[in-house]
């Protein structure tokens, strides 16, 4: 089906659903039931054809580097100027007499399980995504990567989204981060107590979905490259429980023979969850005149995150995230870790002595992380074949050592220090260091902040929670220089 006929059929479907809904007294009869459920098997279908279609021809309209004209009314792949100043935007982006996903109320509960409500959450979370002010293309990827991923049977994170991203909820999360929350409307008020009951007793009032530092992180990229090349996952107790195994041992057996024992040896990685806090105090006078003072926050927010995870994901270690460094460091018996050749000395054989001692099962999705410092020296080692160690790709991809992508990780050592320990390169398959993050930062704002004599000073501030945790689930999967 053309992408014309699919939105179509969904307006009929949506209008076949209306009038069963209407005629309903009580229960559903079975004819009502079978065709409520006919009608909604087929909405979720037509759904994902749209949502492919669509991100085919953003996809497409990306690689020519022409403008995204995948919908008419969709958003483009930057920020909407002022999404406070014009939240109703969101509705305006959606079809004419489409429904409005963010109304609850329209949440049939009777006579169906939690799980088909579940359902329906996520399909009105993904259809809210799509519709949302305030987010970028790759936002959107991500959050709907993380709903299909992580959410569980009863929509647990669909109904956060929904909550958390509604226009109203905008309108009165900016009003609260003002201090006007006197100002709510009743319709406000409502929306602010559905999103305060899905961060339980965390406090504070939860951050727009559209501003969660981890979206914007792991969509957008940073200088901390821990978020773009690890894996990362969603927790939703104080750790995160894995099951890791290693590969089932094979064996030749003769034929009738009882095959031999090949169990293979399971283990329970565990992720730790640690609450992350941040605070920005501002002044009453650029209080007033910021004339976006949400989405300032939000950004502000965002950096100081990306600040200090860039180095607990380095060398984290006690009550934070453990750091790959920390965690190779521990490893059972140093196995991950490659001394340099010389003492005290860093040469091209030490790049070499790194990938060789990587296991091969892991070099083909293996990347490098280190210092700038330390790329630099690699590229002044003075070799007369030194710059065959480099090869630059363009279109945005990193250089890459060895044929392997390099990213810059400022937390790690950048300089070699004579009879210490130095921990200059990691080499090794990310995708065996896990982050977990608890989705949804609140925040709550300090009216007046006083000086050391308990006067006030002129200023308010912005008080921070989010939870995350970091750690190397597979050691082996990493080889680390030692220039010692």
């Amino acid at each position: 089906m053309k992408l014309a006929e699919i939105h179509a059929r969904m307006g009929e479907v949506r209008t076949e659903l209306a009038k069963l809904a209407d005629s309903v007294d009580g229960t559903l009869t079975p004819e009502q039931d079978t065709s409520w459920t006919a009608l909604n098997e087929e909405f979720d279908t037509l759904e994902g054809q749209r949502a492919t279609i669509a991100g085919r021809l953003a996809r497409a309209a990306h690689v020519a580097g022409q403008p995204d004209h995948r919908e008419k009314g969709s958003a483009p792949d930057d920020i909407d100027a002022d999404f406070v100043g014009e939240p109703g935007s969101a509705e305006a982006r959606g079809k004419k007499g489409a429904a409005d996903p963010w109304n609850l109320t329209e949440v049939r509960t009777f006579d169906r399980t939690s799980e088909q409500v579940g359902d329906d959450l996520k399909a009105r979370a993904k259809t809210a995504i799509e519709q949302m002010p305030q987010m970028t293309d790759k936002r959107r990827q991500t959050l709907t990567s993380i709903l299909e991923r992580f959410d569980d049977d009863h929509g647990t994170l669909a109904h956060q989204v929904l909550a958390t991203s509604s226009p109203t909820y905008l309108r009165a999360f900016a009003k609260l981060i003002k201090g006007q929350g006197h100002l709510l409307s009743a319709d406000e008020q409502r929306s602010v107590q559905r999103a305060m009951s899905t961060t339980g007793n965390a406090g504070g009032y939860a951050i727009p979905q559209q501003l969660d530092p981890t979206l914007i992180l792991t969509s957008d990229g940073s200088v901390n490259p821990f978020r773009a090349i690890a894996r990362k996952v969603v927790a939703t107790g104080t750790r995160y429980d894995m099951v890791g195994v290693a590969n089932t041992s094979w064996s030749y057996d003769a034929e009738a023979d009882q095959v031999s024992d090949d169990a293979s040896t399971f283990a329970q990685p565990q992720i730790t969850i640690y609450p992350a806090r941040g605070f920005v105090p501002i002044s009453d006078e650029a209080f007033s005149d910021i004339p976006n003072v949400a989405e300032e926050v939000g950004r502000l927010l965002a950096a100081g995150k990306d600040d200090l995870e860039a180095t607990s994901f380095a060398t984290g270690t006690g009550s934070a995230p453990q750091g790959i460094i920390t965690a190779l460091v521990a490893s059972a018996g140093g196995a991950s870790i490659v001394l340099s050749a010389t003492t005290d000395t860093f040469a091209v054989a030490d790049l070499y002595n790194v990938e060789e001692a990587l296991p091969a099962k892991y070099r083909a999705r293996a990347q490098w992380t280190a210092n700038k410092t330390i790329y630099n020296d690699v590229r002044q080692m003075g070799t007369a074949d030194s710059h065959a160690l480099w090869e630059r790709i363009g279109a945005g991809q990193p250089a890459q050592l060895l044929g392997y992508n390099a990213h810059e990780a400022s937390a790690q050592d950048g300089s070699i220090t004579g009879g210490a320990h130095n921990y200059v390169l990691v080499l090794g398959d990310w995708d065996n260091y896990v982050i977990a993050d608890r989705l949804g930062m609140t925040v709550e704002l300090i009216p007046h902040l006083f000086g050391a004599n308990g006067r006030p000073t002129g200023q308010k501030g912005w008080f921070a929670n989010v939870r995350h945790g970091a750690d190397s689930v597979n050691d082996g999967a990493f080889r680390m220089l030692n220039v010692t």
